[in-house]
């Protein structure tokens, strides 16, 4: 018992040390060390606790990072073991372009008929599924093209506002994508922004993936380069491919493997109109040269919304239409001879279509020019250079009265000159 007592009197004159209740009580030798050892201690349980708190967060992010690694790892290998679809012709080679008699009359004429025969409507609808198009393999996808280069004409004339084009600049680059989603892709301005968006915000989609829905805004062209996306918004449907636009405030662009085209409304974030276009390929049955299923090419130009595709009835060639902006409908048609999947790409210009001739060349040209006022193309020769050698994405940027491009990864711009309106 005697003993017993002893050992709680030195507990209590510890525990009352070590509480701060130490007055008054006589100091034993040897204690002033011990309870700088227990601070001590005290401290070095504290550090512990929190490096091991770091460790645990460090540790979380690590696994985060691992799998993501894992998931790009896996998507690599499946878009590298995976084969494109075997292409099918499925009509005869259109006249060359320097052979004449290319045009068909367009705009309203009995040709174009069969354009409007079936009626637009709001929603999707399977019966304008053409029975004789079925679509293949849902992989993204890359066709090859023979291209003959011609030689570049001389041209004095200067730019004086909606004329010709006469030449292209050198390609300025802006940012290379940070991921193979990015391989593809389509950047694009405003040209009549809406509130809230400035007319500096520049947008863009990368469109290899799975499930291709993210538009990203940057507040301008320098925020674009830097890589600081402003606004991140998550599409109800997914894109296909390079051909979606933005006009008075909203997103144009084809619903995957459908073609349905959608308008998206930028400020409240809600589709706003959803129409078929009647008749047209979808899914890699008239893209161009290259691939990536482009049957549908949506543009902005000085006189508003085009749809730039193909059809059964047009055999392939290009046809052209005006789209009404808010409804989508089908304001007019015009149908050229050209073949579609012989182009590498197009673009709309001051009401005028021009198509470019190869996607890989590194010096390639610009080689016809379709004008819907005149209803009459011809062959042209203006130089244009594929700096990355892969151009998945050629359109007028009105905004800016430059050409944006894809090139391989990379998001780049051209200069334009253009010339003197032709007159009729």
């Amino acid at each position: 018992m005697e003993g017993l007592k002893a050992r709680l009197s030195m507990l209590e004159v510890l525990v009352s040390r070590l509480t701060g209740g130490d007055a008054g009580v006589p100091q034993r030798p040897g204690a002033g060390a011990q309870s700088e050892l227990q601070e001590a201690l005290n401290r070095a349980v504290g550090e512990r606790n929190l490096l091991q708190g770091e460790k645990g967060r460090l540790e979380r992010e690590l696994e985060g990072l691992q799998r993501r690694m894992e998931e790009m790892r896996r998507e690599t290998e499946r878009l590298r073991n995976r084969p494109c679809p075997p292409q099918t012709p499925l009509v005869p080679p259109a006249p060359s372009l320097q052979s004449g008699g290319l045009m068909r009359p367009g705009g309203g004429s009995s040709q174009m008929s069969h354009l409007m025969t079936r009626p637009n409507r709001q929603g999707d609808s399977s019966s304008l599924r053409d029975s004789a198009w079925q679509y293949g393999s849902p992989g993204f996808q890359e066709l090859k093209a023979e291209v003959t280069e011609v030689p570049a004409p001389d041209g004095s004339e200067d730019n004086t506002g909606c004329g010709e084009l006469v030449s292209v600049g050198e390609p300025v680059t802006h940012r290379k994508a940070d991921n193979i989603e990015g391989k593809y892709g389509v950047w694009m301005q405003d040209p009549e922004a809406v509130s809230p968006y400035g007319p500096s915000m520049v947008w863009r989609i990368d469109t290899i993936g799975a499930d291709v829905r993210k538009l990203f805004g940057y507040e301008d062209m320098e925020q674009l380069s830097k890589g600081f996306p402003s606004k991140v918004l998550l599409l109800p449907d997914q894109v296909e491919s390079t051909g979606a636009t933005v006009y008075r405030g909203s997103l144009y662009y084809q619903r995957r493997r459908s073609r349905t085209l959608i308008r998206y409304d930028l400020a409240s974030e809600t589709i706003a109109a959803r129409r078929e276009l009647p008749h047209a390929g979808f899914h890699g049955q008239f893209p161009y040269s290259w691939g990536g299923y482009t049957d549908i090419d949506l543009a902005v130009d000085e006189q508003g919304l085009w749809a730039v595709y193909s059809t059964n009835k047009a055999k392939g060639a290009i046809v052209i239409s005006q789209l009404d902006p808010h409804s989508l409908e089908v304001k007019r048609s015009w149908e050229t001879n050209i073949r579609k999947k012989s182009v590498a790409n197009s673009f709309m210009l001051c009401g005028k279509l021009y198509t470019v001739a190869s996607y890989t060349s590194p010096e390639t040209v610009i080689n016809y020019m379709y004008d819907t006022e005149t209803s009459q193309g011809k062959t042209v020769s203006i130089p244009f250079r594929n700096r990355y050698r892969y151009n998945s994405m050629i359109d007028y940027n009105l905004a800016q009265r430059k050409l944006f491009a894809w090139d391989n990864f990379h998001m780049v711009s051209y200069d334009i000159r253009l010339g003197r309106q032709q007159a009729n």
